[in-house]
């Protein structure tokens, strides 16, 4: 087929360029080779080279293999921003184990269940106040064997670690962990089709769902990305500088930050969270020249009072992803700085590329930009995934490529419902025009995307009904200024019992959900709709809510 989008790329790419994939960790070990003395990582300060970098991670391979996490085994990776993570992520596969995301943002229930579902028997954490103790309450509960902590101090003085926590011998120091490993002779044979990642996503109902990621997938997200990027690369010659304020454990910043931009031999600078202060410090006074956000991110930006005034001029590119942009915000970024901030789409199952915008395109307000080289993606009818739609017709986005996962871990027999052979069912709901531009229209209804997070009605649902007082509840998504989106609750409540105040309810579930999933809102109701199976609909709920606006 021949896309007609390609007419739009960067000079000398093609659509139907071949996709290159390997391992992950030899995707490391080649720009070790190749950019050794470089700084790779730069957090709180300090810099850490190609070659350390590259070090540290096989002396982590070495201690996993010692202590029997190789092939077959599941490790989980609790860890915000911090060099420990690349050490782990990249040490553990190595060594040929599989791997899990831990959310620090994910609640009690989400974390349970991704433990369980990966049969994830060994976690590896931080010494930090808001992540250990979480972690020991699954130790102590007997979801997890062994804790591996890296002591967050070891890169420079930290804010909230803790000075002293349990060390009973099912707990050990990283520093422990490592010490005395020794390199096998031999390192384990590792195949490109073998899962590396299970990622886990939510869909829109139910409980997450882990994305099975291969070596395959990994590398090929990164290939497709040096593909489209070779002409920009070409030009500028040098290494940039990076900033990664977004999550490593979120599949946009791991593959689109931390694997593509350690190919590249480029600098990342690592935040362990979005703090505006510093992020702008990196720019105007380290002169960073990269810039992937999410439209939270942008907000705060073009929210500056003094933004006019600011220095920006060393921003080569920047761009947002991880939910919808608000075409407001890019225009007040490019009238007060002259930057264009591109957005593009992805997802969990595809590695996180899908489509994206020429950097030097024309203007298509309301795109989601071209599918990218090596990426097929076709429209089709909502009532039959088989029949393809012409340019114009909105129905599903369905998409395949040698970055889209082949399914779901322990979900086989549900495949049908998301794959069609090796194309993938993304619930997406837009069209692509004559000229290969795609839109998005509308996404499946119950998923609310907060800040760049997916947020999973069902999953709040399933916290709220703990409450003592409450009888029945739906959540749904409501506009909010700076997240984007947000959750709001419709309650009805036992017989007799006495309503609440969302304070109350937001304290109820602290700790229950992710401080990103708690309701912003919430509003008492004499009963919930249903369908004509008797089940709560949250259709009916927001055609209900429409109708009485109107």
């Amino acid at each position: 087929m021949k896309y007609p989008g390609e007419k739009f790329y960067p000079e000398g790419v093609r659509w139907d360029e071949p996709i290159k994939t390997g391992l992950v960790p030899a995707l490391l070990e080649q720009s070790a080779r190749e950019f050794a003395d470089r700084p790779a990582i730069e957090f709180r300060g300090r810099q850490t080279s190609y070659s350390d970098l590259n070090a540290k991670v096989t002396e982590a391979a070495a201690a996993y293999l010692r202590a029997g996490l190789g092939r077959g085994t599941t490790v989980g990776i609790f860890l915000g921003n911090t060099p420990d993570h690349p050490i782990n992520f990249f040490g553990a596969l190595k060594a040929g184990a599989r791997l899990v995301h831990l959310s620090p943002l994910d609640g009690e229930i989400t974390l349970k269940h991704k433990l369980t579902d990966s049969g994830t028997r060994v976690v590896v954490t931080s010494n930090l106040a808001s992540i250990f103790p979480r972690a020991l309450a699954f130790l102590e509960a007997g979801i997890v064997d062994r804790i591996i902590v890296c002591e967050d101090e070891a890169w420079g003085a930290a804010k909230n670690a803790l000075a002293s926590y349990d060390r009973r011998p099912e707990i050990v120091t990283f520093a422990d962990f490592i010490k005395e490993a020794q390199s096998p002779a031999t390192w384990p044979a590792l195949d490109q089709d073998d899962v590396a990642l299970l990622q886990y996503t939510g869909g829109t109902t139910g409980l997450p769902k882990g994305a099975m990621l291969s070596h395959r997938n990994l590398t090929a997200a990164v290939s497709i990305r040096e593909v489209w990027t070779r002409p920009f690369r070409a030009k500028r010659s040098i290494a940039e500088r990076v900033i990664c304020a977004l999550p490593l454990f979120h599949i946009y910043a791991l593959t689109l930050v931390l694997m593509k931009r350690l190919r590249y031999g480029d600098l990342i600078s690592l935040h362990q969270r979005f703090d505006l202060d510093e992020i702008m410090r990196d720019i105007e006074v380290k002169r960073a020249t990269v810039f992937p956000g999410v439209p939270t991110m942008w907000i705060a930006i073009t929210s500056l009072p003094d933004l006019d005034n600011r220095d920006l001029s060393s921003l080569v590119s920047c761009g947002s992803g991880g939910a919808p942009l608000p075409v407001e915000v890019a225009a007040i970024l490019e009238r007060k700085t002259a930057l264009r901030l591109r957005s593009g789409w992805g997802m969990t199952e595809t590695s996180s590329p899908g489509t994206t915008h020429p950097s030097d395109g024309p203007d298509r307000p309301g795109s989601i930009g071209l599918m990218l080289p090596g990426i097929e993606i076709d429209i089709v009818a909502h009532d039959d995934p088989h029949r393809v739609l012409p340019a114009g017709e909105v129905g599903e986005l369905r998409i395949r490529g040698p970055n889209v996962t082949k399914g779901y871990w322990n979900r086989d027999e549900d495949r049908s419902e998301w794959f069609l052979g090796d194309r993938f069912l993304t619930g997406d709901i837009g069209y692509m025009d004559a000229d290969g531009w795609f839109y998005l229209v509308d996404r499946k209804k119950d998923l609310i995307i907060s800040g760049g997070f997916n947020v999973y009605p069902q999953l709040i649902e399933q916290a709220i009904y703990a409450h003592p007082h409450v009888k029945e509840v739906l959540v749904i998504g409501i506009p909010d200024e700076y997240r984007g989106e947000a959750a709001k609750a419709y309650i009805t409540l036992r017989p007799g019992a006495a309503g609440f105040d969302i304070d109350e309810l937001r304290a109820f579930l602290t700790g229950k959900i992710g401080k990103h999933e708690l309701p912003t809102a919430l509003d008492f109701i004499d009963e919930l709709p249903r369908t004509n199976v008797g089940k709560l609909s949250r259709q009916a709920l927001r055609d209900q809510l429409s109708s009485h606006s109107a």
